[in-house]
């Protein structure tokens, strides 16, 4: 793995947003996130944690937004070489003094929001990059992870979130794992379409599940208390216009802290970095930028560490950091939102939707 350089760069010129990063602390979040990442592509929470797919291809994602497209390529070869037979990954590897153990997970279910998010990685670091090898290597993973999370789709449309380590389906669905996965669904849809082959049961499956997203809560876990159930189908691109609109603003009192961020779970007084910065390109995604770099401005002060690197959470009755781990996601989150607001064309085609295949249309559909 090369070196990142001493000074910012274009790229990190660009993801700087004034009033919330400047180009100097935009590089010292990116060098952050490299410092965790093994030579094999391993990107663990922080040094001595765990490995778990989906927060792994967040921080790859951002490193492609910051250029760092060499780190990123080899954070998507670690997930083809270690790939199960069925399509899967495990829900999380052990970090070990000599890099992340893959061979010894220490969760061997196996989540299908974090298998389906290698969808949105691959599509996204082929658009920051343009390298047709690269998708044509990783299409066999993307084709597998996702035939691997639509055996767990219900007759609902939702999907179950989990298969345990004998095997059995877990049928609870999440909402919020499932509005990822249909961010994901729509980015394999686009690398399908992109490689001409078509995939008519994956569109169909898309359709189903956006449906049950936007018109069958009772389908899902009861999870209301969760910030991210109240957003993510918003920042997974089910709900759009008027729709999202109404969503975030039922939520708004309930879990935004002015002045500090999101909470994680209402009405507890902690507030995370992740979800404001996930909440944070939801609004972009909406058209709300100016509230977005709020979110962003206000978590500035109680998360970001002074090495560049962002706390995970804040409880604000104790005015302090908790737990005390500054993770690659929670950065990666927050590179990826200024990356949004900054124009990234990667980053806007992955999050904002437009030029994503929505599914068949279910919502004729009960």
């Amino acid at each position: 793995m090369t070196a990142l350089g001493p000074r910012p760069g274009p790229r990190t010129e660009r993801l700087a947003l004034p009033g919330v990063l400047s180009p100097e602390q935009v590089l010292s979040t990116v060098e952050g996130i490299a410092a965790v990442q093994h030579a094999d592509g391993a990107i663990p929470w922080f040094r001595g944690h765990h490995l778990d797919p989906w927060d792994h291809i967040e921080a790859a994602m951002a490193l492609d937004a910051a250029g760092e497209h060499e780190r990123a390529t080899a954070a998507y070869h670690w997930l083809v070489r270690h790939q199960n037979p069925d399509g899967s990954w495990y829900a999380a590897y052990p970090d070990t003094p000599d890099g992340v153990a893959a061979a010894d997970p220490t969760d061997r279910g196996r989540e299908s929001n974090f298998c389906a998010y290698v969808a949105v990685g691959a599509w996204h670091h082929y658009l920051s990059t343009g390298d047709d090898a690269f998708l044509d290597g990783i299409w066999p993973t993307v084709f597998a992870a996702v035939e691997f999370v639509l055996g767990m789709q219900q007759s609902g449309g939702q999907i179950g979130w989990r298969r345990g380590a004998d095997g059995t389906i877990d049928s609870d669905a999440l909402l919020t794992g499932s509005s990822s996965v249909y961010q994901a669904l729509r980015c394999a849809l686009a690398i399908a379409e992109h490689r001409e082959e078509p995939q008519p049961d994956w569109e169909l499956s898309a359709g189903l599940l956006g449906h049950a997203i936007r018109h069958h809560p009772e389908r899902f876990l009861d999870k209301r208390r969760y910030s991210m159930d109240w957003y993510y189908p918003v920042l997974g691109g089910a709900l759009t216009g008027a729709a999202a609109k109404e969503r975030i603003e039922e939520g708004w009192d309930r879990f935004v802290v002015p002045g500090l961020g999101v909470r994680c779970v209402s009405p507890n007084p902690w507030v995370t970095g992740g979800e404001s910065c996930e909440l944070a390109l939801a609004l972009w995604a909406m058209g709300e930028s100016d509230h977005a770099v709020d979110i962003l401005r206000w978590i500035q002060r109680p998360l970001r560490a002074e090495d560049g690197m962002y706390w995970t959470g804040y409880v604000f009755e104790d005015d302090a950091v908790w737990p005390e781990e500054r993770t690659t996601w929670t950065a990666g989150s927050l590179l990826l939102a200024v990356a949004a607001l900054g124009g990234d064309e990667a980053t806007t085609a992955v999050f904002g939707g437009e030029g994503l295949p929505r599914g068949l249309d279910s919502d004729c559909c009960g």
